[in-house]
C-alpha cells in the first residue's frame, strides 16, 4: 500500500514537473490545478451566499432580503445563485470554454460554483441548461453539461441531461433585452417523453446567467411537469447592465 502511494505521489510530481498548473485566467504558473495567480485573483468578483435570496444580485447599504425586480415580479425560479460577477476574467473563461473547446475549465468553474450546493435532498438533480440539436451538432458539446458532470463529481449530486430538451432553435440573445428575451425562449423548452419530475428539487446549471430569461422558461416547464423546486447554478452572472450588450 504504501508502494503504491508512493508511486502516485512520484508519478504527480513527474506530471507536475512537465506540465505545471496554469492559472485559468492568464496561464501564469500556479501551485494548484484550477486556481488563479494573485493579479487574476484580484481581477474576480466572488459572489458569496449574500445578496438577494432569489436572485442574489449584491445588494448594497440595504438591509432588503429581495432585490427590487424581485420584489416587482414574481420568478418560477426559487433562487438563482453564482460564483462570481461576469468581468473580464470571468467572460474569458466562459467564452474559452464555449468556443475555444478548453474543455478542463468546466471543472474550474465547478469547483467555485460547488460552495453554493450545500444541503440539498438526497434525490435532488442537476440538469444543465439544453442546447438544441443543431447547436449541439455544430459545437459538438454542452459546455454546461460538462460544468454539471464536475459539479456531481465534488457534490455527490445526480445529473440528468436528458429530461429537459429544448425544441425550437433560438438566435443568440446577447443584443436583446429582457423583454425580447422572454419571448424568444417561450415555448423553447419540453420534458422528455417518459421523464418523472413530480416532487423533485431541481438544480439547473448554466455557465453565465444574464437576466434569467432561459432559466425562467425551464423552471416554468419543470413546475408544470410537478417540479417541487427549481433553483440555478451559473458560473458567472452579470451585475451591472453596461454587460448586457457585450
Amino acid at each position: 500500500m504504501q508502494v503504491g502511494s508512493f508511486a502516485k505521489r512520484s508519478a504527480r510530481l513527474v506530471v507536475d514537473f512537465a506540465l505545471p498548473p496554469r492559472c485559468a485566467g492568464c496561464g501564469l504558473i500556479v501551485d494548484e490545478v484550477g486556481s488563479f495567480c494573485t493579479l487574476c485573483w484580484t481581477k474576480i468578483e466572488f459572489l458569496g451566499a449574500g445578496g438577494c435570496e432569489r436572485c442574489g444580485i449584491p445588494l448594497e447599504a440595504t438591509d432588503a432580503d429581495l432585490c427590487a425586480a424581485c420584489l416587482a415580479q414574481s420568478s418560477p425560479v426559487d433562487r438563482m445563485r453564482a460564483a462570481v460577477a461576469y468581468g473580464e476574467i470571468a467572460r474569458s473563461l466562459a467564452l474559452r470554454l464555449k468556443y475555444g473547446r478548453k474543455t478542463a475549465l468546466a471543472a474550474t468553474m465547478a469547483r467555485f460554483m460547488a460552495v453554493h450546493l450545500d444541503d440539498y435532498p438526497e434525490d435532488s438533480v442537476m440538469m444543465p441548461v439544453p442546447l438544441h440539436r443543431r447547436r449541439l451538432w455544430g459545437r459538438g458539446f454542452n459546455q454546461a453539461v460538462l460544468i454539471a458532470r464536475a459539479l456531481a463529481e465534488r457534490k455527490g449530486l445526480n445529473v440528468e441531461c436528458c429530461a429537459l430538451i429544448r425544441t425550437r432553435s433560438t438566435p443568440p440573445l446577447k443584443a436583446m433585452n429582457m423583454a425580447q428575451r422572454r419571448r424568444v425562449v417561450s415555448g423553447a423548452f419540453a420534458i422528455a417523453s417518459g421523464k418523472d419530475v413530480a416532487g423533485r428539487t431541481i438544480i439547473l446549471v448554466d455557465d453565465v446567467l444574464t437576466t434569467g430569461s432561459t432559466a425562467s422558461a425551464c423552471a416554468r416547464v419543470l413546475k408544470r411537469a410537478g417540479a417541487e423546486r427549481v433553483e440555478l447554478i451559473s458560473w458567472a452572472r452579470v451585475v451591472r447592465p453596461a454587460h448586457l450588450m457585450r
